[in-house]
Formats: structure tokens, sequence, C-alpha cells
């Protein structure tokens, strides 16, 4: 899948975090990090783990994925600017980094795929806050897949998903009107679709891309 860009580049902490307050960042990691963010900082990587290295045959791959490994244990500063600039394995793993400001510049990451979005929308024990990060972007959401997978996930704010449910094809919405592992909410909303769909001609409503 191509990879999905981010509206805007952030210049501040404060176009990230929003309200959240990441209270195991000390005022230092909250000044390195907005160098970073500006791209003036003196923080060193691994070169390679910033590299986009996307097949196993690659023969960056293994050396990659050993580095990507050692990312847990590297400073705070390091795992900011890998998770703002890294490449996939980077981000792999950042996504499920403790610091919520480091998972959160996973998301600006101008290179994270849509396949990376979508897996981490189907996943129910994520943060709620990175669910609705991830709802509430208009560009990321032209992606079908991601939308059912969002419509799928309980810590999608339930306004968006039940929006969402109407942009579904026939198959996904009569699934969801019998799911039992949805909101019944959501699948009050898909059953709603489909009768009103039953009602015009031509059938199989919904779609896109």
């Amino acid at each position: 899948m191509s990879t999905t860009t981010t509206t805007h580049t952030p210049l501040t902490l404060k176009d990230i975090l929003g309200d959240l307050e990441v209270p195991e960042l000390s005022p230092e990691e909250s000044a390195l990090a907005e160098a970073i963010l500006r791209g003036d900082d003196t923080v060193e990587v691994p070169e390679l783990l910033l590299e986009e290295i996307l097949v196993e045959t690659d023969p960056k791959f293994e050396v990659a994925k050993g580095l990507a490994q050692r990312i847990k244990d590297m400073p705070t500063g390091q795992r900011i600017k890998l998770a703002f600039k890294g490449g996939r394995e980077a981000r792999s793993i950042l996504l499920r980094d403790s610091n919520r400001l480091v998972k959160r510049l996973v998301l600006q990451n101008p290179r994270i795929s849509e396949d990376e979005l979508v897996i981490l929308a189907r996943n129910k024990a994520e943060d709620r806050e990175m669910i609705e990060m991830v709802a509430k972007n208009s560009d990321w959401t032209k992606s079908y897949q991601l939308r059912h997978a969002l419509v799928c996930n309980p810590k999608t704010p339930m306004p968006t998903a039940i929006r969402f449910v109407a942009t579904l094809q026939d198959r996904e919405v009569r699934q969801l009107a019998k799911s039992k592992n949805v909101p019944s909410s959501v699948s009050s909303t898909a059953k709603r679709v489909l009768l009103q769909r039953s009602g015009t001609t031509g059938g199989g409503g919904g779609g896109g891309h």
C-alpha cells in the first residue's frame, strides 16, 4: 500500500498533545522534542532505522530488525526522533511505546502507511486517544479499509463510527448488523442502513476506496 501523508508538519508539542498531559516527559525532554520537530536537534540515531526497508529480501532487513529490538532501551530523545522520522521497523515498535508522546509522534511520521493505520485501528486493545487521532484525520479515513476497521473498534468515537457505517458496502453492513462484537449503536445503524438501501433500486450501496 502507498504511504500516507499528514496534512501538515506540527511545529510544537501543543499541536500534537492538544490537552493531553504527559507527566513522564521532563522539561528537558520537552525542549528536546521541540528541537526534533523543528529539525535542529543534535540527537543521533542509527541511520538504518531511518530507512524505509519494506521487504525481507533486502540485505539490510535483518540488520534493521536487530537494531529495532534495541529501541525500547534507548533514551527518550532517541525514541522521540525515531517516532517522528524512523522507518517502518522503528514505527512498529514505537507504536507500543509506554510514552504517550512517542506513540503520538509515530502518527505524525510522514511515512506512516495505510496498512499500519489499519492494523492500529483493528486493535481493540489500543489506547482510545490513538484511535481517536486516526478517526478524526479526514485524509486517512478516505481509506475504505481504515473506515471499516474503525467502525468495528468500540473505542472509535460513536458519532464517527455511526457515520462511517453508511459508507461501507452491503456485505460489511450485513455483517455489522448481525455482529455481537460491535457496539449496539453500530449494529442498529447497520440494520437501518440495510433497510434504507432495500428501498432503493440498484442495491450494493455504500462503497469507497
